[in-house]
């Protein structure tokens, strides 16, 4: 019912930058919160930044600073600017988001596919 594209990723140099942007699409009533996470190989998956519709937003403490996220109501779209990147920023990177249906008028989580996100000289 609702799907969650990313794009954007790729492979950059240490103390480089990146942008991603994940558009949402489908049956969406509104949506409270968009936000990224990020797993690298071995690791658990971790919350790196989110933004409520409020505006509200929330980082990762290895991100403050470095990253700030952003969102686009008018496209569904969120943004994750990331600027001085280190290798180990290295990760795949996932969109969330918690989308009010328009079918039942209640909020569920959705997950993009990922993209690939690679620091490295």
């Amino acid at each position: 019912q609702v799907q969650l594209v990313e794009s954007g990723g790729g492979l950059v140099q240490p103390g480089g930058s990146l942008r991603l942007s994940c558009a949402a699409s489908g049956s969406i009533f509104s949506i409270y919160a968009m936000g990224w996470y990020r797993q690298a190989p071995g690791k658990q998956r971790e919350l790196v930044a989110a933004i409520t519709s409020s505006s509200s937003t929330e980082y990762a403490d290895s991100a403050k600073g470095r990253f700030t996220i952003s969102r686009d109501n008018a496209k569904n779209t969120v943004y994750l600017q990331m600027n001085s990147l280190k290798p180990e920023d290295t990760a795949v990177y996932y969109c969330y988001a918690k989308v009010v249906l328009t079918t039942t008028l209640l909020p569920y989580d959705y997950w993009g596919q990922g993209t690939q996100v690679t620091i490295s000289s």
